[in-house]
């Protein structure tokens, strides 16, 4: 039987009024599930009551909701393998991959379950006697949160998990494409992990609808906060939005991620960090590789072992051991032919291109290629600025290859396009390494490392096109989802006016020392 998924408010199954079937993308004829999709007055609703739960859930003490993430991460822990299968079958990511991911989630609450011990405010010395001055960390109030697919619950953990923790509520809408799996990790927060009804809803929404239930939700006041992932296209009308509502958004966005290889690098680990970071989730994450930035005295056997490497990879079935499956959802295979219609005469394209067929194949695919929406990993060679290959996002399997002469020319190169997401240098030079970090517009550098790769206690985030330097991971995202509040407590009985009321010491500011011999 095929499974059908609905919304869920207030801890009660919502039906939308239609629904729509979310495939297999390694197996189309493999139907995942229903999902029913709401219109935008459920989104409207479940900000209601989101709002309507979220003093109760304030007033639960921090390290109470501590607990309630350590629980969350313990039972994400046991159901763990089930998960990650889910999210193979669901969106085609290689299950290893698939099972790091829902690690992060397991990482993630291990990092907040202690900070509900740790929403420290301060205690401030004040300018006037017999009065104390604090700062206290409040919720923003209740939270909506927008999440692309590529990366179905370990990024969804990243906005939930601390929104929680500081006590707020939640609207929750994820992708389409991947809403079995959303469903899966919203029952394993809920059911598994006891939250109370109301703290954390579920809306699933086209995106126009999610749209005007996000608007609506905001006119009346029921949204304190939006946290959003996805293209930069969608990112500035969310953050167009919620400025008009004198809020900012937390926007984490797409990117054009560069990969620079200098003179004195290791050939070998750089191609193994391109090959991963360029073709894992078949090139479908915000920090995959755009554009490999390689100095001109290495760019041949650069590319000679790359592309060699590239042509050896395991390419099919992703329950197998392979480096990369199927593009994520019908809508993204066809985006992605348009980028391949990008590549220009100056261009020279390596390996085939387009959907691996029977009549298009790849040596080695392993599994049935007829089954899924499989494409062939591209390297480009020749890809300059003022090319729609090297200015724009590529969300899918194909790399750029330009070079470079002098390391200044290849942090502008690395810079160009404007976004401002990952980036990365592969050097045994200190000095090429803190130029580079020095230089480079990214929100996150890596040295000696994929563009790909976050650790749930470091600050994730972009700048430029990739987003509006918001950032989430660690301590730094709380940020986010609370605001500082300051408290005076004059206990003088008397009224003390701050910058008039202030005793001095006098001082002699013409005294001199004696000239000594």
């Amino acid at each position: 039987m095929t499974r059908t998924v609905t919304s869920v408010v207030d801890g009660q199954p919502v039906p939308g009024d239609r629904t729509v079937a979310s495939l297999n993308p390694a197996d189309l004829d493999d139907a995942v599930g229903e999902v029913s999709l709401a219109p935008g007055r459920i989104f409207t609703a479940a900000a209601v009551v989101a709002r309507n739960a979220q003093r109760a859930w304030a007033d639960v003490p921090a390290p109470v909701r501590g607990r309630a993430i350590a629980h969350i991460g313990r039972v994400v822990e046991e159901n763990a393998e089930s998960l990650a299968r889910l999210v193979t079958r669901e969106i085609g990511k290689p299950y290893a991959e698939a099972l790091g991911e829902v690690r992060e989630i397991v990482d993630t609450c291990d990092f907040f379950l202690g900070e509900g011990r740790r929403l420290y405010g301060q205690t401030v010395p004040s300018e006037m006697p017999d009065k104390q001055l604090f700062t206290f960390r409040n919720p923003v109030g209740t939270v909506a949160v927008i999440t692309a697919g590529n990366f179905p619950v370990a990024v969804p953990s990243w906005y939930i998990v601390p929104a929680l923790l500081t006590g707020n509520t939640i609207v929750w809408k994820p992708a389409e494409y991947s809403a079995v799996v959303s469903n899966a990790f919203h029952d394993l927060f809920v059911k598994g992990g006891g939250l109370p009804d109301g703290v954390f809803n579920l809306v699933h929404a086209d995106g126009a609808d999610t749209y005007a239930g996000l608007q609506e939700s905001l006119e009346l006041g029921y949204i304190d906060k939006v946290g959003f992932t996805g293209s930069s296209e969608v990112g500035r009308e969310i953050g167009a939005l919620t400025g008009r509502h004198l809020q900012t958004a937390c926007l984490e966005l797409g990117g054009k991620n560069p990969l620079v290889v200098t003179p004195s690098a290791d050939l070998d680990l750089a191609v193994e960090g391109a090959l991963f970071s360029g073709f894992g989730t078949a090139g479908q994450r915000c920090t995959s590789l755009g554009t490999v930035i390689v100095h001109e005295s290495l760019h041949d056997e650069f590319l000679r072992r790359f592309t060699a490497a590239v042509d050896a990879a395991a390419v099919g079935d992703p329950t197998q051991d392979v480096l990369m499956g199927p593009l994520l959802d019908a809508k993204f295979a066809e985006r992605y032919e348009k980028f391949l219609g990008w590549v220009q005469p100056q261009h020279t394209v390596h390996g085939r291109t387009g959907r691996i067929t029977s009549g298009n194949p790849r040596d080695g695919f392993v599994g049935d290629p007829a089954k899924g929406l499989y494409y062939h990993p591209v390297v480009v060679d020749g890809v300059r600025p003022g090319d729609e290959l090297f200015d724009q996002e590529t969300f899918g399997p194909i790399v750029g290859v330009t070079s470079y002469s002098t390391l200044d020319e290849a942090i502008d190169l690395a810079n160009a396009p404007g976004y401002g997401l990952s980036s990365s240098i592969y050097t045994t030079n200190p000095a090429d390494a803190f130029a580079y970090r020095r230089g480079i517009s990214a929100g996150m550098v890596s040295i000696n490392n994929s563009t790909s790769g976050a650790e749930a206690h470091l600050p994730f985030g972009g700048n430029g096109k990739s987003g509006n330097g918001s950032r989430q991971s660690g301590m730094w995202v709380l940020d986010q989802f609370t605001r500082w509040q300051s408290v005076n407590w004059d206990y003088s009985g008397r009224l003390q006016k701050a910058q008039m009321d202030v005793a001095d010491l006098d001082a002699d500011l013409g005294f001199r020392l004696d000239d000594q011999p």
